[in-house]
């Protein structure tokens, strides 16, 4: 079992689980706004789970990095796509604000 730390909330769940249901299931939206209606359901194709984490994942592949070499993201962003993400050991993962989660300023941490 590894831990995820996000939101205030410490979660455990299996290696290689994806980021995206393991956070949703726990009470935790990774969308801003209306995004959480209008996404692309984990396909990698919206962008808008969009999170900054530190820790042990699995590395990013195409549909990830062509979504994010795109507008409003960055290709130069340390931003990961939730849905795309397998969580290989212990991480923290930090929300930023926009539509997208393309912002510069913090929505919530790893610590709240």
């Amino acid at each position: 079992m590894v831990k995820i730390q996000a939101q205030g909330k410490t979660i455990t769940c299996d290696r290689g689980a994806n980021l995206r249901q393991v956070l949703l299931k726990n009470g935790i939206d990774v969308y801003n706004g209306n995004a959480s209606i209008i996404n692309c359901r984990s396909i990698g194709t919206c962008g808008t789970c969009a999170v900054v984490i530190e820790g042990e994942v699995s590395p990013s592949q195409w549909r990830e990095k062509a979504r994010l070499s795109m507008p409003p993201h960055s290709p130069n962003s340390c931003k990961r796509l939730s849905c795309q993400v397998q969580v290989l050991g212990d991480i923290k993962v930090t929300k930023y604000n926009g539509f997208w989660g393309q912002g510069s300023e913090i929505v919530w941490t790893p610590e709240g």
